[in-house]
C-alpha cells in the first residue's frame, strides 16, 4: 500500500491546514506532507478568503482522496476507530460533530478580524465587537463542554473537536485575548500538546510571507 499523503500550505497562516493535519496525527496515520506554496492559487483562497471549501487540505489514504476538513476527520474515524477521534457515546458524538459543524462554517468575522498568524503577537489588540461576539460563543462551547466531560479536552480525550478549535486558540495567544482560568488551561493544554509544538516550530521556521497578511496592527 502505498503511504498516504497530506496536501497542506503555509503552517503559520493556515488554520485549515493545521486542522486537517492535526487529525491525521490524532489519528495515528503515517503520511507524508505535500506543502503547496503561498502563490498556489488554492492556497492563497484557503488562506486570504478564509474559506473551509476549498481543495486544501487533502488527504490521500488507499485509494481515498478527501479534501474537505471535516470529511478528513470522518474518513479518519471510520478508517482508525481506535483513536477516538469522535466520543464513543451516541449523545458526545452528535453533540462533538454539532460543534465541529459550526466551527466549520462560522465564526466568520472572528476569522476575518483575527487571522491565524503563528509568528505574530500583538499585545492590547482591539477586538471589534462583533468578532467579540463570535469569541463569546467560542467561550460558552469550550465551557459546556469542559462542564459535560470534566475535562481535560473538549470531550475528556482529545479528539476531532480539539483538533477543529486548535486554530482558534493560537488565534487568543497571538491578538492577546484574555480566557478565565478554566479556558486558560484547556488553552494552555492544547498549545503544549507535542504535535502543536512541532506544527508551531516549522511554521516558525517558514520563510515565506503572504503580503495580504503582513500588516500592522
Amino acid at each position: 500500500m502505498a503511504k498516504a499523503t497530506l496536501t497542506i500550505s503555509s503552517k503559520n497562516y493556515s488554520s485549515w491546514s493545521l486542522r486537517g493535519w492535526l487529525l491525521a496525527r490524532f489519528a495515528g496515520l503515517d503520511f507524508d506532507e505535500v506543502i503547496v506554496g503561498p502563490d498556489d492559487a488554492s492556497a492563497r483562497a484557503e488562506i486570504l478568503l478564509l474559506s473551509s471549501s476549498i481543495l486544501v487540505p487533502c488527504l490521500r489514504h488507499d485509494g481515498a482522496t478527501i479534501w474537505d476538513t471535516l470529511a478528513i476527520g470522518e474518513y479518519l474515524n471510520e478508517a482508525f476507530p481506535d483513536a477516538g477521534l469522535l466520543p464513543a457515546d451516541r449523545i458526545q458524538r452528535a453533540h462533538c460533530r454539532s460543534i465541529s459543524g459550526e466551527i466549520h462554517s462560522g465564526f466568520t468575522t472572528l476569522r476575518a478580524s483575527l487571522p491565524v498568524n503563528l509568528k505574530g503577537h500583538f499585545p492590547g489588540f482591539k477586538v471589534w465587537t462583533r468578532a467579540q461576539a463570535d469569541i463569546d460563543r467560542i467561550w460558552a462551547i469550550w465551557r459546556d463542554c469542559l462542564d459535560k466531560s470534566g475535562g481535560p479536552f473538549l470531550f475528556g480525550q482529545r479528539g476531532m473537536a480539539d483538533a477543529m478549535y486548535a486554530p482558534v486558540v493560537t488565534r487568543f495567544v497571538t491578538y492577546d485575548v484574555k480566557l478565565e482560568p478554566q479556558l486558560k488551561a484547556y488553552a494552555d493544554l492544547v498549545m503544549a500538546m507535542p504535535e502543536m509544538r512541532e506544527w508551531i516550530e516549522a511554521a516558525k521556521a517558514e520563510p515565506e510571507e503572504i503580503e495580504e497578511l503582513d500588516v500592522e496592527y
